[in-house]
């Protein structure tokens, strides 16, 4: 199954629910993360591609170096993205063939925008929330300008092509505990076509 959403969505909130009923999370960006930690596996490539000033003194990605000049120049980003997507991938792959639940959640901030994703899930569910909803959340989270945000948000699929593409929608623009009702009728239904086949 996969699951997505916009930035400041609720992804996170949302895979940590499943997670509670059983379902494994194999998750896009905790596995970039990896890649691009200290002596991450992805780590090389990027600093010859990027120039040794790309990577903090511990050896990781100084992710708010590469933002802004992803974010600036679209090249910049395609570049990274060719490096990153295809080991990303790979590990998506062996990670839900690995996994021992009934139904493993795909977790992938971009899974509409990829086409690729979307291939390989059952089902899309989209955590959706207001715009400004989003926007708050990542000002409030991660300190970033409003103009960062925005232009984060401006590179992503929107909203609506994020809804059109959805088979289930997770409502999160209230509070958190209105989550776990929804993700709890969800998993239920998941579990019913895990056990179809």
């Amino acid at each position: 199954m996969g699951l997505t959403g916009g930035i400041g969505s609720g992804k996170s909130a949302a895979a940590e629910y499943f997670r509670q009923h059983g379902a494994e999370i194999v998750d896009a960006d905790a596995i970039a993360h990896e890649l691009t930690g200290p002596h991450g596996l992805a780590m090389p490539a990027i600093v010859v591609e990027f120039g040794p000033e790309i990577a903090g003194p511990d050896g990781a990605l100084d992710r708010a170096a590469m933002r802004q000049l992803a974010f600036a120049d679209s090249g910049a980003r395609q570049r990274l993205e060719r490096i990153l997507h295809p080991i990303i991938r790979a590990t998506c792959d062996a990670r839900c063939k690995a996994a021992l639940s009934p139904y493993v959640m795909l977790v992938v901030p971009l899974l509409v925008e990829s086409g690729i994703y979307k291939q390989r899930c059952q089902r899309l569910a989209v955590v959706d929330c207001p715009e400004e909803t989003q926007i708050a959340r990542v000002i409030a989270r991660n300190g970033m300008s409003r103009t960062e945000v925005e232009r984060i948000m401006a590179a992503q699929a929107s909203r609506s092509q994020r809804l059109a593409a959805a088979d289930d929608i997770i409502d999160n623009s209230g509070a958190p505990e209105l989550l776990a009702p929804q993700i709890e009728a969800l998993h239920s239904k998941y579990m019913d076509l895990a056990r179809i086949g």
